[in-house]
């Protein structure tokens, strides 16, 4: 029984940056605000006024410099302290303060934690949840309810829990919403919950909030919305403490294309995974590729048979057109690949390859994977393989030679110096670069014998560098697969190179990545032959 007045409510801003490694600033915040009501969301829960100066400026700054058409900005705060006076209380004025049309305070209701860690008794327990809605509505707030640990109360004192609820209704919450604050809860007892709470209140409007320690919280959300509650919680991608919250990435796409409930139009849903992509990048967290509806690996398809069915029929192995929530179809090769997968790939990039020169590609896939090579991420090398088995040759630079050393200096100091020699246009170039590691000196060393000729190298940046161990047991010996991702700001591509030396892997995966950058920036090769002095 899917609610058709359903509300998309956002804390990504405050429970999301509890994450592990993200620490946003109050930029950073406006931000993520901005997208999120580009995106088409309910409400965002902007902060906790009061605990930190950074959520405080926030919501001063948000009131001149955001200017949200879709979305409610919201506060969030606590219930009054224990044995203490409602009137007065620093949370309850920090929430005033922040001049939002709604707050959403939280308290306890698991009797467990009224005792444990409040230290008081239940009585006072309900008390403060009854006098801190009371105080926000006689100063014309909107008031949210989140009942902590509701789930986990529910099935410790199921009438302690059912009380807080009433009270808080009572006072005139507009919502009460259930949080499995351990996120350990599984459907049975979620849905047995809901089901109680609906008879013991039947005029309240309900919410979930919804972590996801048990691996549920996305299908939690969903069997709440069946069962008609009116609003859904949740982080976009899933962030959150431990092991996040309910992720709204997934929800939502989930909500309109396989639900039918309207939380979003069409127009703002092709808009989620550019978005995802985008605050993934202001938090400084890269976005799980696996993750569905949105990671750049969801669409993506390696077997020959998948391809080759997708070449006919495009929905044959996706549960959904991609477009529709903003990502793209994506065939990746290997050594499972298939004739039609070559030539898809090639298609995509304009190269005309006959079936002949199509399966020559693949079997040097097949041999190339034996040596350690893997071109799934490796798009940039695999664009130059299928260019080259078309006739194609660069003549940006040629190389002779390159030489990396390292210094360790008295003063504890370390750094590498690179030498790259070069021929391009018929000269022969040199140039040193200096770096804190031999990868940092030989960039450097061959953006500096190509800069001259090719200005486009100022728009290309090395925006990730992985080295991997191919057979551990030779040690020191052992081959290695680097790994390098570059971007020009629209878009990413992967280069790599494998070798038994880590800097002559770095040189091949870092050529094949300049490359790319060049031909993707319409550099026009200047031509290698020849010598010069």
């Amino acid at each position: 029984m899917a609610h058709p007045r359903l509300e998309i409510y956002d804390t990504t801003l405050r429970d999301g940056a509890q994450q592990e490694g993200i620490s946003l600033t109050v930029s950073d915040k406006l931000r993520i605000a901005t997208l999120l009501d580009d995106l088409g969301v309910g409400y965002i829960e902007g902060g906790w006024p009061g605990a930190n100066p950074k959520d405080s400026e926030f919501f001063k700054r948000a009131r001149s410099e955001l200017n949200l058409s879709t979305a409610f900005l919201t506060a969030f705060g606590a219930t009054r302290r224990p044995r203490r006076s409602v009137e007065g209380d620093p949370q309850m004025l920090n929430l005033l303060e922040a001049e939002t049309e709604a707050v959403c305070i939280v308290g306890k209701a698991w009797d467990y934690h009224v005792r444990e860690a409040l230290l008081t008794d239940l009585d006072d327990g309900v008390a403060m949840v009854a006098e801190s809605v009371a105080y926000l509505k006689r100063h014309d707030r909107r008031v949210f309810f989140d009942a902590e640990h509701f789930f986990d109360g529910y099935r410790s004192n199921r009438d302690f829990a059912l009380s807080v609820l009433r009270t808080a209704f009572e006072e005139g919450a507009e919502r009460l919403v259930l949080c499995d604050t351990n996120g350990g809860s599984l459907l049975p007892d979620i849905a047995d919950a809901i089901d109680g709470v609906r008879q013991a209140l039947p005029h309240a409007e309900l919410g979930v909030h919804f972590h996801n320690d048990a691996g549920c919280a996305v299908a939690s959300s969903l069997a709440a919305v069946e069962m008609g509650i009116r609003q859904v919680q949740g982080c976009i991608n899933g962030y959150g403490e431990r092991t996040g919250n309910a992720d709204l990435s997934t929800i939502l796409p989930d909500l309109v294309l396989k639900m039918g409930v309207p939380v979003l139009d069409p127009d703002r849903l092709e808009t989620l995974s550019p978005i995802a992509h985008h605050i993934a990048e202001i938090v400084n967290v890269s976005l799980d590729p696996h993750s569905p509806f949105v990671g750049a690996s969801a669409f993506t398809h390696k077997a020959g048979l998948h391809t080759s069915a997708l070449a006919r029929r495009p929905d044959a192995y996706e549960h959904q057109n991609p477009a529709q929530v903003g990502n793209r179809t994506r065939t990746v090769v290997s050594e499972l690949s298939g004739r039609s997968t070559i030539l898809a790939k090639a298609r995509d990039l304009g190269i005309a390859l006959t079936g002949s020169q199509a399966a020559r590609v693949l079997d040097e896939i097949k041999h190339m994977e034996n040596r350690g090579y893997h071109f799934e991420a490796a798009d940039g090398s695999f664009e130059l393989m299928l260019r080259q088995a078309g006739g194609w040759s660069h003549d940006y630079f040629e190389l002779e030679s390159f030489r990396v050393s390292t210094e360790h200096r008295s003063d504890a100091l370390v750094m590498a110096e690179a030498t790259v020699k070069i021929v391009i246009r018929g000269e022969r170039v040199i140039r040193t670069g200096e770096g804190n590691g031999p990868v940092n000196a030989l960039d450097h060393a061959l953006r500096e014998t190509l800069r001259n000729h090719y200005p486009q190298l100022d728009t290309l940046r090395l925006t990730n560098y992985n080295v991997r161990v191919l057979d551990a047991t030779a040690s020191t010996a052992a081959v290695v697969r680097v790994f390098i991702e570059m971007s020009d700001g629209p878009s990413t591509w992967g280069s790599i190179g494998v070798h038994e030396n880590v800097i002559e892997a770095t040189w091949e995966a870092m050529a094949d990545g300049i490359v790319v950058g060049l031909l993707r920036a319409g550099a026009e090769p200047a031509g290698a032959a020849g010598s010069g002095s």
